[in-house]
């Protein structure tokens, strides 16, 4: 529709241009009729005035054209804005929209998360111009239509054609109050943001909001969907699609990939003796204790039970080994809930040339169960990579390390 819209205006325009040129050519035509016995010199001057004239009407036209055409993209981003529910899709879109505001060269959208950090989402700005920029709010703390920034530099940067000079901010409105802030900068050092500049980055906003607070409830729902209820970890779903993921891009990109699957020691009788409410309390606490000393790049899991994996991106056999010891240590060393001191058996695997999902995941369980096998509180790895295939189980399971 929007395409339509704005290819109408194109042909209407260069319809006009070419009545209005004809107009010119019949007038100039009369014009030199009647001047054909005056001198060649006024004739001269009739020709350049009419060059300027179409000079000017081209030029005009061409302004026209380039006008409508950001109408089109402006109206285009616009209409896409809610036609996604992927929040970092529209955050893009938005971001598109307000750097085709004339004058514009980067943009940052600012939205209130859960958590303590906005998301903030930027066009045109590096890491550290895009931490300066972001804006919490109007200076004197009251709601504000716009906010203008205009950016001192000293004197021997001041005239640097890198630099943001200038900023314009409007808040996004939410259901109930604004949810952040979409703001444009200039690097021009004498660009001013004008009123209709405002007006637009206004309705920018207005449309993002909506969309924006659609796809935050969206992302959240599906956070949510993803974790454990009891325990908060990733759930058994996630684990599983999250270690297909990982498994195809080490494969694609040759990258190592490890595996921890890790249960507590006699959780069946310990369940028994304090009964199941309180049982759920020690998996809560447990998994608290795995959040603390898991990377921010490792992926804790629930995957049944009291069984837990951890995924570990770009990590050997020894990286699982270390994190089990930090599990161990941070399960082992003081009681949990009513359970007392418990103790954690692993399995460990590395991921195998021609491992896949179900194999890597079944690779690491065999190796828990050797664990429990060889004595309990201790992580077995599940063999050496390049183990011969018609090699028992037994052979591929050794044991790493033990623990009392």
């Amino acid at each position: 529709m929007v395409e339509a819209v704005t290819t109408t205006t194109v042909l209407v325009a260069v319809g006009a241009a070419l009545v209005t040129l004809a107009v010119v050519s019949v007038a100039l035509f009369a014009r030199r009729r009647r001047l054909q016995s005056g001198s060649s010199q006024e004739l001269l001057g009739v020709v350049s005035e009419m060059n300027t004239r179409m000079e000017g009407m081209i030029r005009d036209l061409s302004e026209s054209l380039e006008r409508a055409q950001e109408e089109g993209r402006r109206n285009r981003y616009l209409t896409e804005l809610a036609g996604s529910i992927d929040l970092d899709e529209v955050l893009a879109r938005t971001l598109e929209a307000g750097g085709a505001v004339p004058g514009v060269d980067a943009a940052l959208v600012s939205v209130a998360d859960n958590g303590d950090k906005p998301i903030v989402a930027t066009l045109g700005l590096s890491a550290e111009e895009a931490h300066r920029q972001v804006i919490s709010g109007p200076p004197d703390g009251h709601e504000a239509r716009a906010i203008s920034l205009v950016y001192q530099y000293p004197p021997s940067l001041a005239g640097a054609a890198d630099l943001v000079h200038t900023g314009l901010a409007v808040p996004v409105p939410g259901e109930a109050a604004s949810i952040g802030f979409l703001a444009v900068y200039s690097r021009s050092s004498d660009h001013r943001f004008a009123e209709e500049e405002i007006r637009q980055l206004e309705e920018l906003a207005q449309r993002a909001g909506p969309a924006i607070e659609n796809a935050r409830r969206f992302r959240e729902a599906r956070q949510l969907a993803d974790l454990d209820a009891l325990t908060g970890l990733h759930n058994r779903r996630y684990f599983h699609e999250t270690l297909a993921r990982e498994v195809s891009r080490a494969h694609r990109y040759g990258r190592k990939l490890a595996l921890v699957v890790f249960d507590l020691d006699d959780f069946k009788a310990i369940n028994d003796r304090i009964g199941h409410l309180s049982g759920d309390a020690v998996l809560a606490e447990t998994a608290d204790r795995v959040r603390d000393v898991v990377r921010s790049a490792d992926v804790a899991c629930r995957v049944g039970g009291d069984e837990f994996a951890v995924i570990l991106p770009e990590s050997s056999t020894g990286d699982a080994d270390q994190l089990y010891h930090r599990l161990l240590g941070a399960i082992s060393n003081r009681p949990v809930g009513q359970a007392g001191r418990l103790s954690v058996s692993a399995g460990i695997a590395q991921l195998a040339d021609d491992d896949d999902p179900t194999t890597f995941f079944e690779r690491a369980d065999e190796a828990l169960y050797r664990a429990k096998e060889h004595g309990k509180a201790q992580v077995v790895a599940y063999g050496a990579l390049g183990a011969a295939d018609d090699e028992p189980p037994e052979a591929n399971g050794q044991p790493l390390t033990s623990a009392q």
